[in-house]
């Protein structure tokens, strides 16, 4: 994977299939501090203990359709080649979270990517999930969650082309605020 954000999409994917109804993203990117930092949590199936000690094993997967998973070893080896920091938690039945950071000057730190069109992406095809997306950088914050934006919507879908192009907008920090 050559970019930070289809890391994410794959670990999204991952919380996708294991049902979660909830995706929370919170992204840190700062030049200041010298870190990027994506905490990736969902309220999934979860993992047991076993399964949660043999994630990070390329020749492992819960998937039947195949036997090896890259998904999350390579987002670890990603954030540790980079200076960063990997961490996975999970809770059969309660969720999982994924924190990976790299160190923002570092050189084999990978491209960040467009982590909010990874989001609309996933919104558009996944409309019935809720998400909320927190994004931090050194000109501010946005807090951005589904949930109240579709109350506001009342019947129009969350994934229509025009409200998609509207969520877009509200995903961005204004470096001119």
């Amino acid at each position: 994977m050559k970019e930070i954000a289809l890391n994410f999409l794959d670990i999204a994917n991952n919380s996708i299939r294991a049902g979660c109804s909830l995706l929370e993203v919170t992204l840190k990117e700062s030049v200041k501090d010298n870190i990027i930092a994506l905490t990736i949590k969902d309220d999934g199936c979860g993992m047991d203990a076993e399964t949660l000690n043999k994630v990070t094993d390329p020749f492992f997967s819960s998937r039947t359709t195949r036997h090896i998973g890259l998904g999350v070893p390579f987002l670890k080896q990603h954030a540790e080649m980079a200076g960063g920091d990997f961490k996975i938690q999970s809770i059969k039945g309660v969720g999982t979270t994924v924190y990976a950071s790299f160190q923002y000057d570092h050189p084999d730190r990978q491209p960040l990517g467009d982590i909010p069109d990874v989001i609309l992406m996933l919104i558009a095809s996944n409309p019935e999930i809720n998400y909320t997306f927190h994004s931090i950088t050194d000109d501010g914050e946005i807090l951005f969650d589904t949930r109240e934006v579709k109350d506001a919507l009342g019947n129009v879908p969350v994934n229509d082309p025009e409200v998609l192009k509207l969520l877009k907008d509200m995903m961005i920090v204004d470096k001119n605020d």
